[in-house]
């Protein structure tokens, strides 16, 4: 039995050490990632990491791990930016006001999928010209949902969270363990 992440995200290889799990392969399913028109931030998720589980090729029994992370601003969705002017304009919508980070987990084993979402509020802080002015220039905003990861810099603006951290960071580890476990996934033993 094999694992394959379907991601191509540091974090979440990470976030499994946590738990002991490094995958056998790393295979980032290429999906199109577009919203729907007029879907919601929490179903737009769950179908993406459920569309990634179903995209990556594998075995009968290996095991495929995939994940979305999306922050939502209301029933606005706010992807990776695709620019500075981008991630400014989603950083400061933010500012000053809570949001969600929706993160859907799926695996797979055959044909059966284990899917799990969980939704943590965060709240960020209104940014000075120049707190702006310098995250922006620091580029870390590339590639994440919002324009920000908490790990990150931007954790100098987030004074407030409710829920899961890892969830946050890409991968909420203790629904992920439990998803893994449940796809029969050889957690916590010695591997043969």
């Amino acid at each position: 039995m094999k694992l394959i992440l379907g991601s191509g995200s540091p974090r979440r290889k990470e976030l499994l050490l946590q738990i002991g799990v490094v995958a056998d392969d790393i295979r980032p399913p290429d999906i199109d990632e577009d919203p729907l028109k007029g879907e919601l931030p929490r179903p737009y998720c769950a179908r993406i990491a459920h569309e990634k589980a179903l995209a990556v090729r594998a075995g009968p029994d290996d095991v495929i791990l995939c994940a979305d992370t999306t922050v939502a601003l209301g029933r606005r969705i706010m992807g990776k930016p695709a620019d500075a002017g981008e991630a400014a304009e989603f950083l400061v919508a933010l500012g000053g006001r809570r949001h969600q980070v929706i993160t859907s987990v799926a695996v797979r084993r055959g044909e059966t999928l284990w899917e799990r979402t969980v939704v943590s509020a965060v709240k960020m802080k209104r940014l000075s010209d120049d707190e702006l002015n310098a995250y922006l220039a620091s580029n870390d905003w590339q590639g994440k949902a919002g324009g920000y990861a908490i790990q990150g810099p931007a954790a100098a603006f987030i004074p407030w969270i409710s829920g899961s951290y890892s969830a946050i960071m890409g991968l909420p580890v203790a629904e992920t363990a439990n998803l893994l476990l449940a796809a029969g996934y050889p957690l916590y033993k010695e591997k043969t």
